[in-house]
């Protein structure tokens, strides 16, 4: 037996469910029928109701768990609510996510399970079984371990709209507070109900931790018309009936297509493309962020119809997982497609180009760090090949392979992280301003009008993944061309995710996103420079000026905004000068012991209206009177003057002895002078002489 909601409830009805909670209960052919407002006409505007939102509003009504959500259309406008699906979903009451609406043309209509219910699961097809034998007295009572098999749990789950029972257990999911009194129950496992299915004599009580627990698989998901089981449409099966699944609300993105990849057993999503139809037919709207929480499709699913519908590709062969995104994790292979099982790499059997050929497999970029055990062991076995890639296959199974190893050392297990393909800003005045644009494939900028709208806080988080500083504004911009475009969820980049994990396609848009960051400033250079040890670069082990002698410290930085200025700062003294040409100089005319300490250049400057800074390493200058190393004042002070005294002792005595020799011949002359290095001309005057 099913309950959904009553056809033509009345408004003042409506507004006492909605906020008092008067019910009318009316049975209508074994089928008890409610009715509450759907969120307008355009599902647009708010959240689409998913069974995730109507299995709440099905527990606050005491009616079991959700089985379908449905849209039915009117032909009259008039007052309604608006109860927003998101609001329901986060655990509010209905009456609290409920707004009022001046008109709408459509409703939304739930069906909820009257007689079963699964409490304290991780979803909508698992938790403790709790029944509801007699409409007439809505309370609830657990099932005896002893007095439940397959069949009645096949039952169950068909009546839930899950799929075939996987776990049956008692008190997996804790006893709950219901009593222990049902019926001992006898289904065949074809009714379509457990109420359906005949049943023994009450049992009073049961022994503890004995209570039901049910795991119902979820429902089939699928896709098809692509080159593989993992590439194609997306497609959800509910209760016997396979639709595709379209682009709803929020857009798709690949972290959500990286947990359908998931579900289906396809590897690591590489791909989600929204495909538009000629015809508008049913479609299952599967809301991304729903999908992105962690909640299975099923729960995340609203009934449409839509001109679009979703194709995704996954790495059906190679699967990142545990890592912090699309692009890292632990590596685990599967090398039977007919067989969807996957096992880890060993270490030894991996390396570098093997790497690349599975970055570039998954779209990612070149491969960062190879490392074992990185992202944990994990459970799957360590049996793979040895891989012996080139680095330029597109596929990991399309290198060739030795002989399979059964076994690997523990904390072997091969772990990767891939960089993150290319993203920038083009278009704008500096690398930090402009479009973003993805870098390798193609333009990728994001459309002003899409969901939810980009806020400094989402602006931040990409221009620090642009290594671009701050954010300083984010302005949607109208272009007058229509063209394809690349949605960037807002939300999902102040989660904290990559650009890319939050990139969804969009066939077109009329505007597009500027981003303004602040630049990340460099880091300014120290250098000093004295009279006695001349001109030096940074000094890595501090400088010592002698006492009085004279030494300049020089700050400078890259040329990346003009202007701007610097402070020379130690723990005793600060000293600033405007930058003249990106640089600045701090004379010291006479070194005293007040001089010591450790300096930094400090570099200030205000751009987009706003001051920003960035500091130099230290530099420790330390002023002594005599200088702890000698050997350079004794070079200039003792040993120059004596070489230079010596020369000219030299000259002397040569000099005077040349001047009392006879003359000789020209030639001669020519030749003694040669042999010294003197030119001819200088011996002919001193001759004359």
């Amino acid at each position: 037996m099913l309950i959904s909601m009553k056809e033509h409830l009345s408004l003042v009805s409506l507004q006492s469910l909605v906020f008092g909670w008067w019910e009318e209960r009316v049975a209508v052919q074994e089928t008890w029928r409610w009715n509450i407002r759907e969120n307008g006409d355009q599902w647009g505007g708010l959240p689409p109701w998913t069974l995730k939102a109507a299995g709440v509003a099905c527990r606050e009504l005491d009616c079991g768990s959700a089985v379908s959500v449905g849209r039915r259309e009117e032909s009259s406008e008039r007052p309604a609510w608006w109860i927003r699906s998101d609001c329901v979903e986060s655990g509010s009451a209905l009456r609290e996510c409920a707004a009022s609406s001046s008109s709408s043309s459509s409703f939304l209509t739930l069906t909820c399970s009257d007689s079963v219910r699964l409490l304290g699961g991780t979803g909508l097809c698992s938790g403790r079984l709790e029944v509801n034998s007699d409409p007439s007295d809505p309370s609830w009572s657990s099932v005896c371990e002893a007095d439940f098999d397959q069949q009645d749990a096949q039952v169950v789950c068909r009546q839930l709209g899950c799929g075939a029972p996987s776990v049956l257990q008692g008190a997996l999911y804790g006893e709950g507070e219901a009593p222990m009194g049902t019926k001992e129950f006898q289904c065949g496992g074809h009714e379509s109900a457990l109420l359906d299915c005949s049943s023994a004599s009450e049992r009073s009580t049961c022994s503890p931790g004995t209570a039901v627990s049910l795991t119902c698989s979820e429902p089939g998901v699928q896709l098809v018309g692509g080159e593989s089981r993992c590439a194609g449409r997306l497609e959800l099966e509910h209760q016997g009936e396979w639709r595709p699944v379209g682009e709803g609300y929020p857009p798709w993105t690949l972290k959500a297509a990286g947990v359908a990849c998931r579900e289906l057993d396809c590897g690591s999503a590489v791909s989600v493309v929204r495909r538009e139809e000629s015809s508008e037919r049913p479609v299952w709207w599967i809301r991304s962020d729903c999908v992105e929480s962690g909640s299975a499709l099923r729960e995340c699913a609203a009934s449409s119809s839509s001109l679009s519908s979703l194709t995704l590709t996954c790495s059906d062969s190679v699967r990142l997982l545990g890592g912090t995104g699309l692009c890292s994790g632990r590596l685990e292979v599967n090398s039977d497609p007919s067989d969807p099982s996957w096992s880890s790499v060993c270490e030894a059997d991996f390396d570098q180009q093997d790497a690349q050929v599975v970055c570039r497999q998954l779209g990612c970029g070149a491969p960062s760090v190879l490392q074992g055990a990185l992202y944990g062991e994990g459970e799957a076995p360590m049996g793979t090949k040895e891989f012996q890639c080139g680095g330029h296959e597109s596929a990991l199974l399309d290198c060739s392979s030795a002989s399979e190893r059964s076994t690997c050392s523990p904390g072997t297990a091969v772990s990767l992280t891939c960089s993150e393909p290319g993203v920038q800003l083009v278009g704008g005045e500096s690398r930090c301003a402009g479009r973003p644009g993805a870098g390798t494939s193609g333009r990728m900028e994001t459309s002003g009008g899409g969901f939810p709208p980009w806020t400094l806080k989402a602006a931040g988080v990409a221009c620090r993944e642009l290594d671009c500083g701050s954010a300083v504004s984010v302005v949607r911009r109208e272009e007058s061309s229509e063209r394809p475009v690349w949605w960037i969820r807002s939300d999902c980049v102040e989660s904290g995710s990559a650009l890319r994990e939050c990139a969804a396609s969009s066939s077109s848009s009329s505007s597009s996103l500027t981003l303004t960051c602040s630049d990340k400033l460099f880091q300014p250079n120290i250098s000093v420079s004295s009279s006695m040890y001349g001109v030096s670069g940074p000094q890595q082990q501090g400088f010592k000026a002698f006492r009085g002698s004279t030494f300049t410290i020089s700050c400078s930085i890259q040329p990346q905004y003009p202007g701007g200025s610097f402070l020379l700062s130690s723990s005793t003294h600060n000293y600033t000068q405007p930058a003249v040409n990106h640089s600045a100089h701090f004379l010291f005319p006479a070194a005293e012991p007040a001089h010591q300490g450790n300096y930094s250049c400090v570099y200030h400057v205000s751009a987009f209206s706003q001051n920003f800074s960035s500091e130099s390493r230290l530099l420790s200058v330390t002023v002594t009177g005599v200088p702890s190393d000698p050997e350079p004042f004794i070079i200039r002070a003792v040993v120059l003057p004596l070489i230079q005294l010596l020369v000219s002792v030299g000259l002397y005595f040569y000099c005077k002895a040349t001047r009392g020799r006879r003359p000789i011949r020209q030639e001669d002359i020519e030749l003694d002078y040669d042999d010294l290095g003197v030119p001819a001309e200088e011996e002919g005057a001193q001759g004359a002489e």
